[in-house]
């Protein structure tokens, strides 16, 4: 492991990448201290810990919420906008599905749609944050409620939302990993003390007798590594389908390792469970327009993954999302065009329509697996942080767990590509 990550420095080009990363998420860190204008922090803070959802924003925001600083709303109204435009995609909109089927050119004209719906959500999610907590503070939060300051502050966390989308496309464009993943990885790592001194707090100080809590503590690292091992093994664990080549010479120039077809257990990773969280933030959001509405209460209540109806209601989120996104990544009718076209066959399977529900089956499979494994990991947090009294930061940090472990995963494999293309250009060029 560590001679990877001298790999990783030796190479100038990626040296620079992970450097250039590091100097984005920096100003990240720093704009999450800066708070809105006309807002006093200071009363924010008695606030947290009792809102659920509100929490994992705050987490995903790398504590900018807890700060109410421009960064309060982080990226989280980009990924409903990106939820919204998937769904929309399949024959509900004929014109997005049309820009789908386009190939770069429409993709760039889904992503401009889905950044102009990002900013539009951001705007009115931050009204209806500003208007809540200052009416749950009691006025404490804002110094002056007027219409005028609620618009201030709207117009600055949406413009401070555009530009972590900003910075996530250069950390994409000009450093490692996607950018908006590793924006999101970058903010739970930064919580994780105050998370850590909030639960001994809550577990040591004060109290006569720790042995519950010292139990609690073993149980929790015990957890923390089963969890760790598992998902690993699931974000990694690939199915082998063999492949065979009709041309003898096809099969000789692309060589051993190319000939079986590679399909993930979990093609989706963790996209399902933000996806998941992301959907609940919305009605919530709504709701926060009507405080003192029972039928905002009660919808809030329900869209909150710690209540019962909530909890079913994310499983159901989370499986759904990950056969949505499973197939968004593996395509098996592309897929089984490509083999046709290149002159190979799964044995025993025709090529054509036989190969695509061939693919099709086995990636069905595959994804209930990988969504039950998902839902599994995402409500043993929840349902540890109920039954055994444990602070919130437990419940949230065993989602972002999930969610810090594929990221990771996948900057690695990233990295690494990047190492191994330079050295073949290397060995090219000598």
């Amino acid at each position: 492991m560590f001679d990877t990550f001298v790999n990783f420095f030796k190479t100038k080009e990626v040296r620079n990448k992970i450097f250039f990363t590091l100097a984005m998420l920096v100003i990240f860190k720093i704009g999450t201290y800066i708070p809105a204008p006309g807002v006093n922090p200071a009363a924010f803070e008695s606030q947290q810990g009792s809102q659920g959802v509100t929490d994992l924003l705050n987490t995903f925001g790398g504590g900018a919420l807890k700060n109410f600083s421009i960064f309060a709303m982080g990226i989280m109204p980009y990924i409903t906008a990106s939820i919204v435009m998937q769904l929309l995609q399949m024959d509900i909109v004929p014109k997005f599905t049309e820009w789908a089927k386009q190939g770069d050119v429409g993709r760039k004209k889904l992503n401009n749609v889905t950044r102009y719906f990002a900013i539009l959500l951001a705007f009115i999610q931050s009204i209806g944050m500003a208007f809540q907590f200052n009416n749950y503070l009691k006025g404490a939060l804002i110094v002056d409620p007027s219409p005028m300051s609620y618009l201030l502050i709207a117009i600055v966390l949406t413009a401070g939302t555009a530009f972590l989308l900003w910075l996530g496309e250069q950390i994409t464009q000009y450093g490692v990993g996607n950018g908006i993943s590793i924006i999101i990885f970058a903010g739970i790592l930064s919580t994780l003390p105050s998370s850590l001194i909030q639960f001994y707090q809550q577990a040591f100080v004060g109290q006569s007798d720790t042995t519950i809590a010292w139990l609690q503590v073993a149980g929790l690292v015990i957890g923390l590594i089963l969890l760790t091992m598992g998902a690993v093994y699931v974000l990694q664990a690939v199915r082998k389908i063999p492949i065979q080549y009709a041309k003898k010479q096809s099969a000789q120039r692309l060589g051993r390792n190319a000939t079986y077809l590679p399909l993930k257990v979990n093609s989706a990773g963790v996209i399902p469970v933000i996806f998941a969280m992301a959907f609940f933030l919305l009605p919530r959001t709504l709701t926060m327009f009507f405080p003192k509405a029972d039928w905002a209460q009660q919808i809030a209540n329900t869209a909150n993954p710690s209540s019962n109806i909530g909890m079913v209601i994310y499983i159901i989120l989370i499986i759904a999302f990950t056969y949505f996104y499973a197939f968004v990544q593996v395509n098996p009718e592309k897929m089984a065009d490509n083999l046709k076209k290149q002159g190979s066959y799964v044995p025993g399977i025709r090529p054509g329509e036989k190969t695509k529900k061939y693919i099709t089956k086995v990636l069905y499979r595959l994804t209930f697996v990988g969504s039950i494994f998902l839902a599994v990991i995402a409500i043993l947090p929840i349902l540890a942080t109920k039954f055994m009294n444990l602070p919130q930061s437990i419940q949230v940090g065993g989602t972002s767990l999930l969610i810090v472990i594929g990221v990771a995963i996948e900057t690695m494999k990233s990295l690494e590509a990047q190492v191994n293309q330079k050295e073949y250009k290397g060995f090219g060029g000598r």
